[in-house]
């Protein structure tokens, strides 16, 4: 009996720890779009494309994240400039949080920027841009915790930083679809693990 009992347990604490998908492969449910930028679910891909005005657009948590850690993969087409934003707030289409970059070959994906703020924070080295596969399909993985922000990409760490300002904040896991047009990024498997 008391092996059973500890087995539950182990089992429990396992799934408190374990990651939650925040996309279900079906809808947009647990969402919110910002903007008037197209967000869609086609074969259990969620689908961002610019729309006929070719401004910002996000789709973002209903729900708040403060530390945690977030895997996320994309394929790019088109342009594909784009962004993972963290502990974000967004108003009309004006976001303030720190996004980590998805964007084309050579245009520092992984580095963290902050919208309506400091601008960039830190870029990755470039030679770290050959994790790259500009095209095909592509694993994120963000951490952060307190103060500390870590993302990889592909499994290659592309830049750890130290912030106070992000340490202060919580918000919504926001993606983004950057102004100009012609942009195009399927997501799938966006899992999330609170710490």
């Amino acid at each position: 009996m008391r092996s059973l009992l500890y087995l539950f347990i182990s089992l429990s604490l396992m799934s408190c720890n374990s990651y939650q998908s925040i996309f279900d492969g079906k809808s947009l449910n647990g969402w919110e779009k910002y903007g008037t930028e197209k967000w869609y679910v086609k074969d259990g891909l969620l689908i961002s494309e610019s729309g006929p005005d070719a401004e910002y657009g996000y789709l973002a948590t209903q729900k708040s994240y403060k530390d945690f850690e977030l895997s996320v993969e994309f394929k790019q087409e088109a342009d594909g400039n784009s962004g993972v934003f963290i502990r974000s707030h967004i108003e009309g289409t004006k976001i303030t949080g720190w996004q980590a970059e998805v964007a084309p070959p050579n245009n520092h994906t992984g580095g963290i920027y902050e919208s309506y703020g400091r601008g960039w924070l830190i870029q990755p080295d470039p030679e770290k841009d050959k994790a790259l596969k500009y095209g095909d399909w592509n694993t994120m993985k963000i951490i952060a915790r307190g103060d500390q922000v870590t993302t990889w990409l592909n499994n290659e760490e592309m830049i750890t930083i130290s912030d106070s300002k992000i340490g202060q904040a919580e918000g919504s896991i926001a993606l983004q679809i950057h102004s100009g047009g012609g942009i195009k990024i399927y997501w799938r498997n966006l899992r999330i693990k609170e710490l």
